[in-house]
């Protein structure tokens, strides 16, 4: 399986023996069925429902949709040449157990049911997945506390055989790596989260939904009576205009906008906050003559002082391994590079009172994150900590993803679900999902589900 960190302009790649089943999904509009019908017809497609984002929660909503009312005519917006061009191609691979959130949080229950749901639908597609297990390692006694506090949350959200061990027993699991006490979770794993998106494409497109590529949504406006009789109730619907002038009508529509969400809620009427500030998560690679040293991911146990997690090693689909990332504030809303600028999205973020103050408060973090991003060798003592034998000669610079952060104006981290309503005459007919915290890979079947019960009870679905 190769890496599906590409430039975001070039579809993610594959091995050959997923390439035909995914070749649909993966055709740019301008060849696709839906272009054709524009430029035979000179007619906007008309739709029950429109979901705004190809990435892994839109896709997940949008099959969740689509088989709970096959009757409905839906698609998905993506404005990008292929779907999961951004957090949902550019993350970590990790399926995860569910541990560190706050016992009885819709979090918790969400990541805990994903994980049981992404299993069985992988196993369902024959979709490629190791459960390599995660080790959340103790190096120092002050972090004593906070893992045995890490090991009740995850006892208590119910992740599946979770246990606290020694450091005998991680030498059993892991024998390069060293601790004090670790908590195992061995039901978590790795999988190319990108690939799967796909998968959720080509299930949606194959119960009868489109797929626009090359949308980037500008406008949503109300339309008149539409020709889409399966919502009469709903006499006025909405016409949804991209940045190269196409449109589609349809009676409702759902964001799922990632890195684009608050700008997405602003085109109706919404208020900008909770703001997306962009960070970006620099990974550095192991040698690939080293990479016998990590077996599953290896994680630090969490120092609540900062607001992300450290440097932690995660084993690949491919064979290769990653470690990191340190987080930086990205200076594009799609900077995979410090090359990467774009001013709008850069003052966008400077000029915001919330990310004013966060960066105030971790000033300190954030010029340490900055420094590291300059000069890798400084992520070696971190590394050293859990297993010694890694030296400056094994790890090179690797790739990037960028997550898109939502911040109060306040500073603080949004770390919960946040769905907010068009205002005026189109707020009923539009849900945006604003926030759909980590890890929504992980938890996109169970978001989708939540999604698809939130718009059934709004927009009056049967």
């Amino acid at each position: 399986m190769q890496s599906i960190f590409r430039n975001v302009r070039h579809c993610t790649t594959f091995s050959k023996n997923r390439a035909n089943l995914l070749e649909a999904t993966l055709i740019p509009s301008s060849t696709s069925t839906i272009n054709r019908k524009y430029s035979a017809q000179g007619t906007e497609p008309e739709y029950d429902i429109v979901i705004v984002g190809g990435g892994i929660v839109g896709m997940a909503t949008a099959r969740e949709m689509i088989m709970r009312h096959p009757n409905m005519k839906f698609a998905v917006v993506e404005k990008e040449n292929c779907l999961a061009a951004h957090q949902s191609g550019h993350n970590s691979g990790v399926v995860h157990g569910g541990i560190y959130y706050k016992p009885g949080s819709l979090k918790a229950k969400l990541c805990v049911e994903g994980l049981h749901l992404s299993y069985k639908y992988f196993d369902e597609k024959g979709i490629p997945y190791k459960k390599c297990g995660k080790l959340i390692v103790a190096v120092e006694k002050q972090e004593l506390p906070r893992l045995e506090d890490l090991y009740n949350r995850g006892i208590q959200n119910g992740v599946p055989d979770i246990q606290m061990i020694d450091g005998a027993k991680i030498k059993e699991i892991e024998p390069y790596c060293q601790g004090l006490k670790a908590v195992w979770s061995p039901h978590t794993g790795i999988v190319d989260w990108g690939l799967v998106t796909q998968y959720y494409g080509e299930d949606f497109k194959a119960l009868g939904g489109d797929i626009h590529l090359n949308f980037e949504v500008k406008d949503f406006k109300v339309s008149e009576e539409s020709k889409v009789k399966a919502l009469a109730s709903n006499k006025k619907g909405v016409q949804v205009t991209a940045s190269n002038g196409q449109s589609v009508r349809c009676k409702y529509v759902l964001t799922c906008g990632g890195l684009q969400s608050d700008r997405l809620a602003e085109l109706s009427g919404c208020s900008r906050e909770p703001r997306i500030v962009p960070f970006r998560g620099e990974y550095l690679l192991l040698n690939p003559k080293k990479t016998h040293l990590v077996k599953g991911n290896i994680y630090p146990v969490p120092d609540p002082r900062f607001p992300f997690l450290g440097v932690h090693f995660t084993p690949r689909m491919d064979g290769s391994v990653w470690l990191g990332p340190n987080a930086v504030l990205a200076l594009k809303r799609e900077g995979y590079s410090w090359g990467d600028i774009n001013l709008r999205d850069l003052f966008d973020s400077l000029r915001y009172r919330g990310f004013q103050k966060l960066a105030v408060k971790h000033v300190a973090f954030g010029l340490q994150e900055i420094v590291r991003s300059a000069f890798i060798s400084l992520s070696l003592k971190e590394l050293q900590k859990y297993i010694p034998e890694v030296q400056s000669s094994d790890i090179s610079r690797g790739p990037a993803g960028v997550r898109a952060q939502a911040l109060d104006a306040d500073g603080s981290l949004v770390e919960d679900f946040v769905f907010d309503y068009g205002m005026g005459e189109i707020g009923r007919n539009v849900i945006h999902c604003r926030n759909t915290p980590s890890p929504g890979a992980t938890s996109s079947l169970a978001i989708a589900k939540m999604i698809a019960d939130k718009a059934e009870k709004d927009f009056l679905l049967k």
